[in-house]
């Protein structure tokens, strides 16, 4: 994995060296934050990372302090800021009133605050929001928030499955409560993690999409309920995944 870090490492620096930015990303004590932070540390290039808790599991915070300290421990570029943001959670749960009765769209607002807090930071800091998202989260099944995590400028992991963003984790030396830690968006009071949500876990999906031309006679039942769950993920998600669709107009 080594050719993949630095290969990374480099086009994440060529691109901000070329718009002379710094780099802003957020971190939620997960696997993908923890190694694409890392990955920014090693451009060498001013990197700041933000803890952004919304009434947070505190297991998920203390991984993120734990890594923000590590970060700063091993590298000189590095700037860590927390923003509690519970206050400002509550307070537009209120303003809203009614309309923060759909959970679902309160736990995409929590990820749409953060995506603001992050581009105001990158606004004062003159940087580049820098994505978070694997392969399979951004372009497989959608899994993210649009205009939340999803709203970033770039996407330096965007092309590794959830298993090769471990294997660089481990070539990272990311700290091991965060390797071991279960994948989660964070977005839930009653932590539920991301293989909940799914209805399968992210080396299940890796499996689908291979298999997805296999005979389904040489598929387990389980395999083939997992392949119905990543082409529904594929279809209903499809608004994230594409580019806004323009109405282009016949002109003269």
């Amino acid at each position: 994995m080594n050719d993949v870090k630095e290969n990374i490492t480099n086009w994440i620096k060529e691109y901000a060296k070329k718009y002379n930015k710094n780099l802003v990303i957020g971190i939620s004590g997960g696997i993908d934050s923890a190694v694409t932070s890392t990955l920014c540390a090693e451009t060498n290039l001013k990197t700041i990372v933000v803890s952004m808790p919304i009434h947070q599991n505190n297991a998920e915070l203390i991984r993120a302090q734990k890594h923000m300290n590590w970060l700063k421990n091993n590298y000189k570029n590095i700037e860590t800021i927390e923003i509690d943001l519970s206050i400002v959670f509550d307070q537009f749960k209120k303003t809203i009133g009614k309309i923060s009765q759909n959970k679902l769209a309160l736990a995409n607002s929590r990820a749409r605050l953060r995506m603001t807090t992050l581009y105001q930071i990158a606004g004062h800091k003159n940087g580049l929001v820098i994505g978070t998202g694997n392969k399979i989260e951004d372009f497989c099944i959608g899994f993210f928030t649009k205009y939340g995590d999803g709203g970033v400028d770039l996407s330096p992991i965007g092309d590794l499955m959830k298993s090769e963003v471990f294997s660089l984790a481990k070539e990272l030396n990311i700290i091991n409560d965060i390797q071991k830690a279960k994948p989660t968006d964070g977005l839930w009071d009653d932590g539920r993690n991301d293989e909940d949500q799914i209805g399968a876990t992210y080396q299940e999906i890796e499996n689908a999409i291979k298999n997805i031309n296999t005979e389904k006679t040489n598929l387990s039942e389980r395999e083939k309920k997992v392949i119905e769950i990543y082409l529904n993920y594929q279809k209903i998600n499809q608004h994230k995944m594409k580019p806004i669709p323009v109405c282009y107009l016949a002109k003269d």
